[in-house]
């Protein structure tokens, strides 16, 4: 079997959006939305900068008529620039069965300019679509070549709570309660410069879910990079009266040592990983003792051949692994992994951050039944197909 040929395309969302208000999530540009300093730079700005409306699809063809599907939605125009100029000439005309060799050939190769960010997404989308076409080949769930099953079913956490109108948000985790999910997550919506009310509106957060859903339900929050150190330090006693299974990305991703602090502490598990992108940067991680959880996406760390490594280094330290969003890429490894005890899962809901975008591009996500996703045994590959028809909704770049 070879590989014959390489497709990408650019799906931007050209339909509705729903508006995104201040204080809707923290960010890292946050910290830059002092009037003084940038007027122009209000906290709707901020939060717009994180939202992402792209989506890069990947197909992998080969000889014998098997087609791979890989993604990516960082960045999805400059990534697709580095596949097709420097990752697609050196897969042409490779056995896909060599995949560890061909991961490697890809990140020696682009490790000048590489490493993380959007050499590592680039990979990645490939390598997704590597061990699809591997499994239709096989004639196989993609879990099954990576170890098989582990559980009968995935337990996921809806995770889709920000910022919103008090009553809002406890309608809204209730009613995931209602559902049968037995964790959630939410977003902070205050950080460093919103002072000291700022983190009584965010203890609000908390104590309104917590308060919805009772003792019983797993609550995590999110600080998506927009806290510093000295905040995250005040923040920490505050929040562990509401009992949280983790804190999540509490600050800046390169601020190993803070997260070490943090976590030492030990009044809140720390949550990471999202926005790390290498084996060695997770080995990093681990060695300071800087989390409780990780966080590894599967399209950013590089693909399967990577997430696999990282989760049995993960499981060498005893540390459990969660992956950053929903996605079949991730579940497969889930699924396949005892020390990967639940997965994220994106409930459907009208586009706004873009985490929803791959409901509208694939067909085949699981969705969620009483707090669970399955995979299906008979569906070889990754079990997903795209949804041509509604890529309509979509500006198509190729």
């Amino acid at each position: 079997m070879k590989i014959t040929e390489i497709r990408t395309r650019v799906v931007q969302w050209r339909g509705k959006t729903t508006p995104l208000p201040p204080h809707f999530c923290t960010n890292p540009m946050d910290l830059l939305a002092l009037p003084q300093v940038y007027p122009e730079q209000d906290r709707g700005a901020s939060m717009q900068t994180f939202t992402f409306h792209g989506w890069l699809v990947v197909e992998v063809f080969t000889d014998q008529g098997q087609v791979g599907i890989g993604n990516a939605a960082l960045s999805p125009h400059v990534t697709k620039e580095v596949i097709d100029r420097y990752l697609a000439p050196l897969l042409l005309g490779r056995n896909p069965w060599d995949v560890e060799l061909l991961w490697q050939h890809m990140y020696r190769k682009t490790m000048a300019f590489g490493r993380k960010g959007i050499g590592m997404v680039a990979i990645s989308a490939l390598d997704i679509a590597l061990w699809d076409l591997l499994g239709k080949a096989a004639k196989q769930p993609v879990y099954r070549l990576l170890g098989g099953r582990t559980k009968a079913r995935i337990p996921v956490y809806a995770s889709r709570l920000y910022s919103t109108p008090l009553d809002e948000l406890a309608a809204e985790a209730t009613r995931y309660k209602d559902q049968g999910y037995r964790a959630m997550k939410l977003r902070f919506g205050w950080g460093p410069t919103d002072g000291a009310d700022g983190m009584q509106r965010n203890l609000a957060l908390v104590r309104t879910v917590r308060e919805a859903v009772g003792d019983g339900i797993d609550v995590m929050a999110d600080a998506y990079m927009g806290w510093t150190l000295d905040y995250a330090k005040r923040m920490l006693p505050l929040l562990a009266l509401f009992n949280l299974r983790w804190l999540e990305e509490p600050v800046i991703p390169d601020d190993i040592h803070g997260y070490a602090e943090l976590k030492s502490y030990g009044c809140v598990p720390i949550a990471g990983g999202e926005h790390e992108f290498t084996l060695y940067g997770f080995r990093g991680l681990l060695e300071a003792r800087a989390v409780d959880y990780i966080q590894f996406d599967t399209n950013r760390v590089g693909g399967i051949t990577q997430a696999r490594k990282i989760t049995a280094l993960a499981e060498a330290h005893a540390v459990p692994v969660v992956p950053h969003a929903g996605q079949m890429h991730n579940y497969h490894v889930v699924m396949a992994s005892l020390n990967a005890p639940m997965a994220e899962h994106f409930p459907l809901v009208d586009v706004e951050v873009g985490n929803e975008l791959f409901w509208y591009i694939f067909n085949g996500e699981p969705k969620a039944h009483d707090g669970f996703v399955d995979l299906d045994e008979d569906v070889p590959g990754l079990g997903l197909t795209i949804n041509e028809g509604a890529l309509r909704e979509f500006e198509v770049s190729e």
